[in-house]
């Protein structure tokens, strides 16, 4: 027998999968079928080598926040932390990815079954692209020649040629797509069912699925640690965070967090992993070194987005029932700045400048 495609991921709708409102049911599992420095000893003295110059941090560019009730991007000023632009897309946008080289920005229009291609330099839209039904996560690859799309209402993976900006290939994955992040060498992609209780594994050279591997219950968020060994998994229904080693595709960890974690996101050196907790209207901070919540921290009403600068000094988070985006200071664990946006703000990325 068919079943049915899930209805959208968008707010203001009946949410089958993630809870993003605290006016919707609180139990979301009932809305579906069940640098190392060396030294060395010269003569009797022993002189430090001078260590090496490490790379500057990235500097970090404007963040992209996607407005799911008002069928807008607002773009933030990352240093004054204001608004500079709205850029209107399609219906209800979700998901939002720059570009590596900080020139594009890729928005999933849950409502309008296609991604807007925006040209961060001029702010504007400059393609629309036709995906699969109720497109909801979006990342691209490091080399920034494709983006993996995932469709809800499809069971699907589209990717994108970014050169082209055209729909390459289709990829069937477990029901409810949702989340999607891409490993740091571009080998492999690690897709949410929030459907199921599953993450896809999809090898990004033959676009195929390579594993399955069990996590929580309607698992949405999904970030894979810089150096690609872990990928941490937000379980919207089980209250927890799935732990996955990226060599053997197994769970070695399950951390609980607060209610309904929606969206994750590593900093980059790989030290801590921020959740949202929408209905706990908190962030839970994880060290991931031991794999425990070190901090919760109040933000706004129904978190649900998260990113991280690529300094890693702040973590930008989007409220979607404040209509604003709260700035946390990384180093304190604070609310530094609370920045109003569009209605509904739901997904968030940050550029590298």
């Amino acid at each position: 027998m068919a079943v049915a495609s899930p209805t959208p991921p968008v707010p203001g709708q009946t949410e089958p999968f993630v809870q993003v409102s605290k006016n919707r049911s609180d139990n979301v599992s009932d809305n579906r079928s069940d640098s190392v420095s060396s030294a060395r000893t010269e003569s009797s003295e022993s002189t430090a080598e001078p260590s090496p110059t490490p790379p500057p941090p990235s500097q970090t560019g404007d963040t992209f926040v996607t407005n799911s009730g008002s069928n807008t991007v607002s773009v933030i000023d990352s240093t004054a932390n204001t608004v500079t632009a709205t850029i209107p897309v399609g219906n209800n946008p979700t998901g939002v990815a720059v570009t590596p080289d900080g020139t594009r920005a890729f928005v999933t229009n849950s409502g309008s079954n296609s991604v807007s291609v925006i040209d961060t330099t001029a702010n504007t839209v400059t393609a629309t692209i036709p995906v699969g039904n109720s497109p909801t996560g979006v990342a691209v690859t490091p080399d920034g020649t494709r983006a993996y799309v995932t469709n809800v209402g499809s069971n699907s993976v589209s990717v994108i040629d970014t050169t082209t900006n055209t729909v390459t290939a289709t990829i069937p994955v477990d029901f409810g797509p949702y989340g999607v992040a891409v490993t740091p060498d571009g080998a492999r992609a690690y897709v949410t069912s929030a459907g199921g209780s599953d993450v896809s594994v999809i090898d990004t050279t033959t676009n195929t699925v390579t594993a399955t591997i069990p996590v929580g219950d309607s698992p949405t968020g999904v970030a894979v640690t810089p150096d690609g060994t872990r990928a941490y998994v937000t379980n919207n229904g089980s209250n927890s965070v799935s732990v996955i080693d990226t060599s053997t595709n197994t769970v070695t960890a399950t951390i609980p967090v607060g209610n309904n974690p929606a969206s994750v996101a590593v900093t980059p050196d790989g030290t801590r992993a921020y959740v949202t907790n929408v209905v706990s209207d908190t962030v839970s901070v994880i060290d991931t070194n031991t794999n425990t919540v070190t901090a919760t921290i109040p933000v706004g009403n129904s978190p649900m987005g998260v990113a991280v600068t690529p300094d890693g000094t702040r973590a930008y988070v989007t409220n979607l029932d404040s209509d604003t985006v709260s700035v946390i200071d990384t180093n304190t664990n604070t609310v530094t700045a609370t920045i109003p946006v569009g209605d509904s703000p739901f997904g968030v990325a940050i550029a590298t400048s």
